[in-house]
């Protein structure tokens, strides 16, 4: 048997492996409706030490031994309530209160500012393990930013090492990378909401055309590379968007956010919640629409959320341990695409748009049904079926010369996709004694199939946002295809916490993958003549199935010096599945390499993180190893002749292929200094001022390749200084936040191509210039009315931090100039 299963096979013995020991004491808060309540700090009096629930309303602590304990239970928005516990409880269930009275306006302060705008997630959280691994948690009700538009430079400030790339105005996609993964609508990372998948395909075509919106957001948990084990195969990990829960504490609550910009921007967030009897609810409706800051490049956007959740009561009429949700997400959103740029275009008028007809069009609906159960205070489950029903649309004139002026009687390219997926992941939890220490063994499984269709054709020769296919009017259009692509994904996972010591904990992990990849369908091929008449019209068939299992391991390891310092590091094995519809459409702007294999390699993280006095550190250096690593360079086009021989047709072009071995390593340090607090004795306004500075040092090199003039380059999309710094402060019923970004030049394609600000006709090729961007953003609270301001882009930078090859360009996107909004908001 291979080593690799030998040690999977170890994982899941280890899982049912149960040893008589010592005993630890579990504590489930809930609030007065029964429901759980995460995120209530425990403080145990006698060994000092404060431990934090959990998704499931869990925590666990050490028992004293013959001796009791006072316990402390606190959370913002519920009574503290202390309790005792003796040395032979191993149970004890705790109902939290809500105040009953008004809070001023200073204490409330007092709280937001000692909230922390990043922490991690703690060891165990439900039924996942984040133990010895790279963790970041963005609470957005700490942040005082744009969460109209979903500012994610200021949203994501404090993440390491993330790349992003700026559209537009309004946030309608989120386009994030790290660590040199391409941004691209954030197909690096595998994006969740509330646990389950919210991507297209998370194999076969990985990109997230949904965003939620930021003003409906709890928390963002990002985790870096490691997550491959529990969360699929991905470099970049695991990025998962969290909603606010319903409001338990009441039977009706409402939240509404009004918001108006620059470019005549409107958004409207309207928010539902609260619980009646075992029923808890919360649902939003969010609408937004603007002009855009260049020409055609208007928009419209509406998004839904319902989140249902029932808690059944048992015979005696307590709640139950189980715990049924419903979620059901609709976005539909129509924009205009201003087009891309050439260098020389862009430095003449950076906010200029030569293209009048291209649109884009996305229909998104999620489906997601959770059942979590606990079995007993040391074993939980859950499973999460979860489906998507989606299309996006798009058609718009697009050349790989983008100075080329748009013919109004030319065909525009039209594609369309169409997606219906459906999976499971149920998961498993056991926390047993192993000799004198708790051990946590997780295991799971997941089965994903997607049934995606992808059409590219000739759309209308009109302006307007019309999608359908004109083949009549246009037979011999170049572009034409239409392929069904059935995949499937089978998955069992596991890991495993090891404490060896009530300071160091060892986790190994594992995941088994099953995938199968495949394409049916045809596409046409036309030959022309000198004068470009068609002379030749072919149909091919490509049918491809495409099979592998393999086995990714990691191990992680955790050392608690003190609870205020932890040092950890973590290596786990990485896979991305190359994906047909990627192959399969046509560009004008590059060209893919229909031979593409997938990529392979690990990821591994050292390093340590704590508090000391006022400052809060996070520092740690990584390494990235790519085998076969996707990517784009120059070379000579390729096109094959009547004979069939490929020939030189004189032009350079992008070509996407594997572009060979890459490594990529760096340091990334976040410090946070919290400068002065609200007074302890309460007298006076409530105070608070925190510093910050985000550091990210990254180098690369293509360490192999068979393309001439690749080896030894700079792999492309990593700038080597990425800084994000600002502060946040608070005086009163004013908050407010300053920040500003910095990255240095970054490349684009392999060869490393430099930029050329005379470029007069493509504007694809060459590197994205440094750029720095500040923001300013103001918050006043009085009662229940928010008042909320800001200026993005202070300085009014003139920059770019895309160069598209095919939609939103090609060419250069221009990023924001200096915005102006302003939001009222009202709770009641």
């Amino acid at each position: 048997m291979d080593f690799r299963y030998r040690v999977l096979v170890l994982l899941l013995f280890l899982f049912t492996a149960t040893v008589v020991g010592q005993e630890e004491l579990a504590i489930i808060v809930t609030d007065s409706a029964g429901s759980a309540l995460p995120g209530v700090e425990l403080f145990v009096e006698e060994s000092g030490r404060v431990v934090t629930t959990d998704l499931t309303g869990s925590a666990f602590i050490l028992r004293p031994a013959a001796q009791n304990s006072l316990v402390t239970a606190f959370r913002v928005g519920y009574a503290t309530q202390q309790f005792t516990v003796g040395p032979a409880d191993t149970l004890r269930r705790v109902a939290l209160l809500p105040l009953s009275q008004t809070l001023s306006s200073v204490t409330v302060v007092g709280e937001i500012e000692e909230r922390e705008a990043l922490t991690r997630l703690r060891a165990v959280e439900g039924t996942a393990i984040y133990a010895g691994r790279k963790t970041e948690v963005v609470s957005l009700d700490a942040l005082t930013v744009n969460l109209a538009t979903n500012q994610a430079r200021q949203i994501y400030a404090e993440v390491s090492g993330l790349n992003i790339y700026e559209n537009d105005d309004a946030g309608l996609q989120l386009n994030i990378g790290g660590r040199g993964l391409d941004p691209n609508r954030s197909a690096s990372f595998n994006t969740r909401q509330n646990g389950y998948d919210i991507s297209a395909d998370v194999l076969g075509y990985p990109e997230s055309y949904y965003t939620p919106p930021a003003e409906a957001l709890a928390r963002i948990e990002v985790v870096r590379g490691a997550a491959s084990l529990q969360y699929g195969t991905q470099f970049g990990g695991l990025v998962n968007f969290v909603f606010h829960e319903p409001d338990r504490t009441k039977g009706f609550s409402l939240l509404t956010r009004q918001t108006i910009g620059s470019n005549r921007l409107f958004t409207s967030f309207n928010r539902l919640s609260g619980q009646l009897g075992p029923l808890g609810y919360y649902a939003f409706y969010n609408r937004k629409r603007g002009d855009g800051f260049r020409p055609n490049s208007g928009f419209s956007s509406d998004n839904a959320f319902v989140h249902l959740d029932y808690v059944p009561r048992n015979r005696s009429g307590d709640p139950s341990a189980t715990k049924i949700s419903f979620e059901y997400t609709y976005l539909d959103y129509l924009a205009q695409q201003a087009g891309g740029l050439t260098d020389a275009a862009f430095y003449r008028d950076p906010y200029a748009s030569i293209r009048e007809r291209n649109w884009f069009a996305v229909d998104w609906q999620l489906y997601s049904l959770r059942l979590d159960h606990r079995f007993s205070d040391r074993l939980n489950f859950s499973l999460n079926v979860f489906g998507l029903d989606a299309s996006r649309r798009a058609v718009g004139f697009r050349t790989n010369r983008v100075s080329q002026t748009d013919d109004p009687e030319q065909a525009r390219d039209l594609l369309v996709g169409n997606y219906r997926n459906y999976g499971a992941e149920a998961r498993l939890l056991r926390r047993y004694s192993l000799g004198k220490q708790t051990a946590i063994a997780l295991l799971g499984a997941k089965v994903y199939r997607a049934d995606n269709t992808a059409l590219q054709g000739p759309g209308s020769a009109g302006a307007d946002p019309d999608f359908t296919l004109a083949t009549d009017r246009f037979p011999s259009y170049p572009s034409q295809s239409s392929f069904t692509f059935p995949n499937l994904n089978v998955a069992l996972f596991g890991e495993h916490i090891f404490y060896l010591s009530d300071r160091l904990s060892l986790t190994p992990g594992a995941r088994f993958e099953y995938i199968r990849t495949a394409s049916e369908g045809s596409y046409r091929r036309f030959d022309y003549d000198l004068a470009g008449n068609p002379i030749r019209d072919q149909e091919f068939t490509d049918d491809r199935v495409f099979e592998r299992n393999l086995l990714l391991l990691g191990l992680g390891l955790s050392y608690r010096r003190s609870d205020a310092l932890e040092l950890f590091a973590n290596a786990s094995e990485n896979y991305r599945s190359v994906t047909f519809n990627d192959i399969r459409t046509v560009n004008p702007s590059f060209q893919v390499d229909p031979d593409i294999r997938d990529e392979r390699g690990f990821t591994a993280d050292a390093g340590l993180r704590g508090r000391a006095g006022r400052w809060v550190y996070n520092a740690n250096v990584f390494a990235i190893r790519y085998g076969n690593r996707l990517g784009e360079v120059l070379t000579a086009e390729l096109r094959t002749n009547a004979d069939g021989a490929e020939v030189e047709t004189g032009r350079i072009i992008r070509l996407r292929s594997n572009i060979g071995e890459a490594y990529l390593y760096g340091l990334e340090t976040l410090v946070e200094w919290k400068a002065f607090e609200r007074e302890e004795n309460g007298k006076g306004p409530a105070s608070a001022l925190t510093l910050f500075a985000n550091t990210n040092l990254t180098d690369s090199r293509y360490t192999a390749s068979d393309i001439p003039g690749v080896e030894g380059k700079a792999v492309e999309f990593i700038p080597r200084l990425n800084l994000k710094t600002g502060l946040r402060f608070g005086y009163g019923n004013l908050l407010g936040s300053l920040q500003y970004s910095y990255l240095s030049e970054q490349f684009t394609d392999a060869s490393n191509a430099p930029q050329d600000r005379r470029d007069n006709q493509s504007g694809i090729v060459g590197s994205i210039p440094a750029y720095g961007v500040a923001d300013l953003s103001l918050s006043y609270g009085w009662k229940g009315l928010t008042l909320e301001s800001g200026i993005n882009n202070l300085f009014d930078e003139v920059y770019f931090t895309r160069r598209a090859t095919g939609y939103p360009g090609p060419g250069i996107i221009p990023s924001a100039p200096r915005t102006y909004y302003l939001t009222v908001g009202f709770r009641l």
